[in-house]
């Protein structure tokens, strides 16, 4: 199969029922559920501030993976900017990049019932994103993440508050074509378990899983039910040896079968520069990162622009190489951007981008990599 061809829409595996909100939860006022969802975001929700630091107040120690940020300790240390993203997080961002794709979207997260909360509510709408399914916990604040930019390169510092996470009922104008799922926090086990169990009781949704930091910890035992149930699983090489087993330096096409060991239909596993690889019942495919001369502003946000890319594709109905001959598309632009949603693409721009892009730039059959190990 070509990256051209189309395979129709996918067979839907998963969808609805559940229990009611939590008490200490509610709406935030507003509902947008005029039309049925074609694909339900669940996972924690962030407000992101993104701080430029200046060259002259921090620097890096070391080479390769073992880099470290340094700033000088008990001094005040000069910025340059700060930009804040109301709304981040690894499903918001994937819900910001599937609306911009022409897709009907919702969200289910838990806010605090503060300024922040409000705000992230009123991001979500802004970018055309249902909110009826975000909760407003009095319990909890919102979360704060603090990314520290220096170069193109960042480091993140991340706190999950704890939520009293409960799946919702959802009425039958509710229930999804798709539930993507990613990072919640470290206390979402039964969440989780709750979810398997709305999935299970209701073959019709599919199930697209990128796991967080929090889920890959836990294990794929503990998750084997979500690993088994997905009809997509998203993650990046490093991810990918720590859920299926084995080293990072392992051939792809290995790692890529040990996650489709777990159960998932269609895996697909990215690779920073090296690009990304995808599996599913058809074939395995390999497509580079999109060629550009514009210098990277900001990787965060480039790998849940890609996996979002790949899931709306799916969704539309394209075969699984068409929807990876369009994510990087999409991950590249995003680089350009300070933040994870600046740089989030149409489909009419990804398409424009795709006809002018050039003749190397494909999807192609994946074979076994061809170098005995990797640095």
């Amino acid at each position: 199969m070509t990256a051209g061809e189309r395979s129709g829409p996918r067979p839907a595996r998963r969808a609805a029922g559940g229990s009611e909100p939590p008490a200490a939860g509610g709406s935030d006022g507003t509902t947008e559920t005029a039309a049925r969802p074609e694909i339900l975001f669940v996972g924690d929700t962030a407000s992101d501030t993104y701080v430029t630091l200046a060259a002259r107040g921090a620097r890096l120690i070391g080479d390769g993976r073992d880099v470290l940020l340094a700033v000088p300790f008990g001094a005040k240390v000069p910025y340059e900017s700060t930009v804040t993203i109301e709304a981040g997080g690894n499903a918001a961002n994937a819900a910001v990049a599937c609306a911009r794709l022409g897709l009907h979207v919702a969200l289910a997260t838990y806010v605090g019932a503060d300024q922040l909360g409000r705000d992230v509510v009123a991001a979500l709408q802004r970018e055309h994103v249902d909110t009826s399914l975000v909760r407003l916990d009095r319990c909890a604040p919102t979360n704060r993440h603090f990314v520290l930019r220096l170069g193109d390169e960042r480091t993140i510092l991340v706190h999950h508050e704890h939520y009293a996470y409960h799946w919702p009922h959802l009425r039958p104008g509710e229930v999804p074509e798709w539930l993507y799922l990613s990072s919640v926090g470290s206390d979402a086990a039964a969440y989780e378990d709750q979810i398997a169990d709305w999935l299970d009781e209701n073959p019709s949704v599919s199930l697209a899983f990128q796991p967080g930091t929090y889920q890959i910890a836990r294990g794929a035992r503990r998750l084997e039910r979500l690993y088994r149930q997905a009809a997509l699983v998203v993650c990046n090489r490093e991810e990918a040896a720590a859920i299926g087993g084995g080293n990072p330096a392992d051939d792809v096409v290995d790692l890529l079968d040990r996650l489709h060991a777990l159960g998932a239909d269609a895996v697909v596993v990215t690779d920073a520069s090296a690009g990304a690889f995808g599996s599913d019942r058809t074939g395995r495919y390999e497509v580079p990162i999109y060629p550009d001369a514009d210098a990277v502003v900001d990787r965060t946000g480039a790998g849940d622009a890609f996996a979002a890319t790949v899931l709306a594709h799916l969704a539309l109905g394209h075969s699984l190489p068409e929807a990876l001959l369009r994510a990087p598309v999409n991950a590249m632009s995003v680089v350009h951007e300070i933040g994870t949603q600046a740089g989030l693409l149409g489909r009419d721009e990804i398409d424009e981008i795709l006809d002018r892009a050039p003749a190397g730039f494909a999807v192609r059959p994946l074979r076994h990599e061809q170098r005995a190990a990797r640095a």
